[in-house]
């Protein structure tokens, strides 16, 4: 697995992941975690995670997600726009949802 430098407005990290996509994948899941319940969301009530956001600093995306393998404010960084990648993990989590409604006997 490589390392990716990720960018996109707030947010700066490092990641190991199998591709690009990939890592930008995470990097939308990690932002919308603090905002949408989803499946790996800890039980966090709202007043929580606005107590957690003052706090630690809101994760927000700018319009591209950036990512190298060299390292942060790279000028060959590779580039992907965010609504795209949110619009795929948007997909992916329709998708493990009616799994889990397929194989977890939900309604």
């Amino acid at each position: 697995m490589a390392k990716f430098y990720i960018q996109s407005g707030t947010m700066r990290a490092t990641l190991a992941a199998e591709d690009s996509r990939r890592a930008a994948l995470w990097a939308v899941h990690q932002a919308m975690q603090q905002i949408v319940p989803v499946y790996d969301d800890p039980d966090l009530t709202p007043e929580q995670k606005s107590d957690s956001a003052m706090i630690e600093g809101m994760l927000v995306l700018g319009d591209t997600i950036r990512l190298s393998e060299q390292g942060y404010d790279r000028e060959d960084a590779e580039e992907l726009p965010t609504f795209d990648v949110v619009t795929e993990w948007n997909q992916l989590m329709i998708a493990l949802d009616r799994l889990e409604r397929l194989f977890g006997g939900k309604e």
